[in-house]
């Protein structure tokens, strides 16, 4: 996962996170429901004070930005895994530290009829 963000923001990187979702066009896959797959990267200024300190007021909870990814997945659906991208970074870009995040969607199971190992679209966002 490459994020583009600048030099002066450090990562925090939360990969796989699962949940079930009803996002799609199609009919069958807003009843049927299917496992859409997260990835996050938090850009937040110098993480110094954090690996100084040993705080976590002076971080970022990653348990909580991964529980607000599943919030995001399992609440209501969207028609595009680019408008699901979209309210995550939006909803990352609320917690404290967060100066930019880079979100990266997977279904892999989408309503491809060929052989395909997994579709995804990534976005980054700044603040």
């Amino acid at each position: 996962m490459t994020e583009s963000f600048s030099r002066e923001l450090d990562r925090i990187v939360v990969r796989g996170v699962r949940a079930r979702g009803f996002h799609g066009v199609f009919p069958e896959e807003r009843e049927k429901g299917q496992e859409f797959v997260v990835d996050v990267a938090l850009g937040i200024p110098a993480l110094t004070k954090a690996s100084r300190t040993d705080e976590l007021r002076h971080t970022v909870d990653y348990a909580e930005v991964a529980a607000a990814v599943v919030e995001i997945i399992e609440g209501p659906p969207v028609n595009l895994i680019e408008r699901l991208a979209g309210v995550i970074a939006e909803r990352c870009l609320t917690f404290d530290h967060v100066r930019a995040v880079t979100v990266t969607v997977h279904k892999p199971q989408a309503p491809i009829p060929v052989p395909f190992s997994d579709v995804l679209v990534r976005i980054t966002r700044v603040r």
